[in-house]
C-alpha cells in the first residue's frame, strides 16, 4: 500500500505522529522548524528550507561544493529559498532510517548555525575560515 514506508520512516525514527493512510508526504517539526518527508520513486526525500534571504544565497552557495565532498545531505535552490534535502532507499531498515534522519538534522543544524553567523545573529566565529572553504 502507497505510503507505508512513509509511515514505518516515521516510526523508526521514533516520530510522535504518523503519516494518514496512503499518504506519499508528511511535515514533521523538528526542534521547531519543518521538515518534509516525502516517499517518491522508491526513495523517501527529506527537506527543510535553510533560507529566503537573498544576501545569504550566494554566501551559502560558497560552501555548497565542499560540504558535498563530506555529507549526502544537497542545498540547492528553489526559488525564493535555499532548501536543504536528502534521500534515502524507501526499502531501507529502521537502522538506516535513523542514521539518515541523524545525519540529514546534523547537516540542517550545520546550514543554519551558518545563517545566523552569515546574519550576525550567534557566533560568527563558527564560520569556517576562508582556507577551509572548497568554492565552486
Amino acid at each position: 500500500m502507497a505510503g507505508t514506508r512513509l509511515d514505518f520512516f516515521l516510526k523508526s525514527v521514533g516520530y510522535p505522529e504518523r503519516a494518514p493512510v496512503g499518504a506519499l508526504s508528511f511535515t514533521l517539526l523538528v526542534d521547531g522548524t519543518e521538515v518534509l518527508a516525502e516517499e517518491i520513486g522508491g526513495r523517501i526525500v527529506l527537506s527543510c528550507p535553510i533560507s529566503s534571504d537573498d544576501a545569504v544565497i550566494p554566501q551559502l552557495a560558497a560552501y555548497a561544493a565542499g560540504r558535498m565532498l563530506r555529507e549526502d545531505a544537497t542545498l540547492a535552490y528553489d526559488k525564493p529559498s535555499a532548501l536543504l534535502w536528502q534521500d534515502v532507499p524507501a526499502d531501507s531498515d529502521a537502522h538506516g532510517f535513523q542514521r539518515f534522519f541523524e545525519t540529514f538534522l546534523d547537516s540542517r543544524d550545520w546550514w543554519r548555525a551558518r545563517v545566523d553567523a552569515f546574519g550576525g545573529n550567534e557566533a560568527a566565529d563558527e564560520v569556517a575560515p576562508e582556507t577551509m572553504v572548497i568554492r565552486p
